[in-house]
């Protein structure tokens, strides 16, 4: 009795102030009815000024039942599975893969489908055991989070065992007709042969596959026959985002790309004489991308309009630094963070690297994962790039471009020496970044990494 009074006072004050903004809260006849029927018969609706009745915007059921229904991900239905929530700035995804089928048995937490979005592909899961009834979407279907999917018989996983045994029993005798079937197209023959009537029926059998190719091939083929067919496959989500994105970022930015080289040969030394005792201690192996992330971040710090962005008639100064590392997969090309790269020393954004990294290859990647960033860094040079002109990852302002490391040979002093040399590219929003910041900027990181000494002594 004392928990349906206090659910009641805490309904009603809830109640009080959403009617504020969507209407009154107005209570029916509840004459000598218990206090949880009181709280039931609670319903909102406009104000009589309105000029609306009230029976028509009145809603029969407990305030507190819409709230759960408002934040719960599921449909309230028992062996029902449903979109979940996708994310705050997805409103849909397309349904990518349908892993299990109707009548195969499912576990508590065992995925169903899969939903490709803008930005990662989301598991849906089910939250019961049983054996799956039935299917209620297709493969590319449009989804929004509380869709219905999947409707699932709890609790009857082990009648999956029988069905495939009654399956089987059937399969004996089409492998009989099957086997019947070669003798058939000799008495089909003689048969044809003995009546003319049954002669019409080849004209076209022989016909149809002529018509056919020219239909499949397309004009280009058909002057190129010996270069193979053509095949049309839809864009992935993530592809169109990531295209509209690199389009945006064109047509936003003023991008303007400045270009320096640096000698690896100290940072190479210093990975080739601590790799072993950096892996022993710390468990990752020691990378280059560390030592660029740090000379990137000592930058920043020197030249804060680089880790700066525009917002309307105003600058954004960014007193933190989150690195976005680009890294190129089989759907596509993501950029996952590492938050606080201004803290982190060398052993922790290598771990932090190397967990992203296997998470955006395995597809198990989040939205949180790849929010935000300040400042990114694309290496080109794993895949052999000599030289290119990254995009700015919107909504930041710069971007560094790391490449492939080659000797050359390089003047020292009055001699001419062969060094592991690295081209380096940084493009920037020349709306705000000025070019004697982008080339100071990009020879900070040129000096930090040629003398890796620097980052230590902090100068």
């Amino acid at each position: 009795m004392a928990m349906e009074r206090a659910l009641m006072r805490l309904v009603r004050a809830q109640a009080l102030r959403a009617s504020s903004s969507i209407g009154v809260l107005q209570r029916g006849p509840v004459g000598s009815a218990s206090p949880l029927q009181q709280v039931r018969e609670y319903v909102v609706s406009s104000s009589p000024s309105d000029g609306v009745s009230r029976t028509d915007l009145s809603v029969r059921q407990p305030v507190w039942q819409q709230w759960i229904r408002r934040y719960a991900a599921g449909s309230g239905e028992p062996g029902v599975v449903v979109v979940p929530f996708m994310g705050e700035s997805i409103e849909d995804g397309s349904l990518a893969a349908i892993l299990k089928q109707p009548g195969d048995a499912v576990a508590v937490d065992e995925i169903i489908a899969q939903i490709e979005t803008d930005k990662v592909t989301i598991d849906v899961r089910s939250d019961v055991a049983g054996k799956i009834e039935e299917i209620l979407c297709k493969e590319g279907d449009t989804v929004k989070a509380g869709t219905q999917l999947a409707r699932v018989a709890v609790g009857e996983a082990g009648a999956t065992s029988d069905a495939p045994k009654k399956e089987a029993a059937p399969a004996p005798p089409v492998k009989e007709e099957e086997k019947s079937a070669p003798p058939l197209p000799p008495k089909t023959a003689t048969a044809s042969s003995a009546s003319p009537n049954k002669d019409a029926p080849s004209p076209p059998k022989q016909s149809s596959p002529e018509p056919a190719q020219p239909k499949s091939i397309s004009g280009t083929e058909v002057h190129m026959p010996t270069k193979g067919g053509e095949r049309r496959v839809p864009m992935t989500r993530l592809r169109k985002r990531v295209a509209t994105r690199l389009k945006d970022s064109q047509n936003t930015f003023a991008l303007l790309t400045t270009f320096n080289e640096i000698d690896m040969s100290n940072l190479m030394q210093m990975r080739t004489q601590h790799k072993d005792l950096f892996q022993e201690k710390h468990g990752v192996k020691l990378g280059f991308m560390s030592g660029f992330v740090k000379a990137a971040v000592s930058a920043l710090k020197q030249f804060p309009a680089v880790n700066a962005v525009i917002d309307g008639d105003d600058i954004i100064y960014r007193d933190y630094v989150d690195i976005s590392i680009a890294v190129g997969t089989a759907k596509g090309l993501v950029v996952p963070v590492i938050r606080g790269a201004d803290h982190l020393n060398f052993a922790q954004i290598e771990k932090t690297i190397n967990t992203l990294g296997k998470k955006a290859n395995d597809g198990s990647i989040s939205i949180d994962d790849m929010a935000g960033g300040t400042f990114t860094i694309s290496n080109g040079g794993v895949y052999g790039s000599l030289i290119s002109t990254p995009i700015i990852n919107p909504p930041q302002s710069a971007i560094l471009g790391m490449h492939s490391i080659q000797k050359r040979p390089v003047v020292a002093g009055n001699d001419i020496v062969v060094k592991p040399m690295m081209y380096v590219a940084l493009t920037y929003d020349h709306r705000l970044i000025d070019g004697r910041e982008a080339v100071l900027f990009l020879r900070a990181v040129k000096d930090n990494v040629e003398d890796p000494r620097r980052l230590l002594l902090d100068i």
